[in-house]
């Protein structure tokens, strides 16, 4: 497993898009989140290609259902190999456990995968909150909570933005991981995330990982970029 605390997103439509990508980084090893675009377009066969590379992958699927059926999912995904999976935090307690559950089962007396809790979307505002899902409560008030269940429930950690990321740490301990999407360098455009940040300030919030997508892969140089990055992130 890369020791990467970058996560680049491979938000791309091919097999080959991937592979044109992952070949320009040569030997270095990294921490990529393939999505629902990618698994469901090009399936299992693009996560056996990306660990035969050596990388590490974090299947970002987002899981929402009841009890059982999580469970019985997560049982499969814990066989494919993958070093990260993730749930949505609103599932309930009861999901999340379950969630857990299947991964150890899945996977057979290895490591599992870690498996982290979805709170608000990055998409996500208060006004959104209050107007369309009636949630009334502040936006860091409902994120903190759901991430006390999710550590209740025995995840690993929560992806949320980096600007919950200090006050969860605040409450849970530095070793409840946070994976923070909306990263943007400072020339990027926000597109169409609402609570973005820079690497740096991403540092600065305590986030555990970053995620970073259309900044680096759509870069004219994205090695360059994402070692950047990097340098940002870990404060080179």
């Amino acid at each position: 497993m890369t020791d990467s605390k970058v996560i680049i997103a491979l938000d791309f439509k091919s097999k080959q898009e991937v592979i044109d990508f992952l070949d320009r980084f040569k030997n270095e090893k990294l921490y990529v989140k393939v999505g629902m675009e990618l698994f469901y377009g090009q399936g299992i066969e693009m996560i056996e290609e990306i660990i035969k590379r050596g990388h590490s992958i974090f299947l970002d699927l987002k899981l929402h259902d009841i009890p059982n059926t999580v469970k019985s999912a997560m049982r499969q995904l814990a066989a494919l190999g993958v070093d990260m999976v993730n749930v949505h935090a609103s599932g309930s307690i009861a999901m999340m456990k379950a969630a857990i559950e299947g991964l150890n089962e899945g996977a057979q007396g290895k490591t599992r995968p870690l498996c982290i809790a979805v709170t608000c979307l990055t998409s996500l505002d208060q006004t959104v909150l209050d107007d369309e899902l009636m949630i009334h409560e502040p936006l860091e008030k409902v994120v903190l909570k759901w991430a006390e269940n999710a550590k209740a429930a025995g995840l690993d950690g929560i992806v949320c933005s980096p600007l919950e990321s200090k006050i969860v740490h605040e409450h849970l301990g530095m070793d409840f991981v946070t994976v923070t999407p909306g990263i943007r360098l400072a020339s990027d455009s926000a597109d169409d995330q609402k609570r973005v940040t820079t690497p740096k300030l991403a540092r600065e919030l305590t986030s555990s990982y970053i995620v970073v997508g259309r900044t680096i892969t759509g870069a004219s140089d994205p090695v360059a970029t994402y070692k950047e990055v990097l340098d940002q992130f870990q404060g080179a």
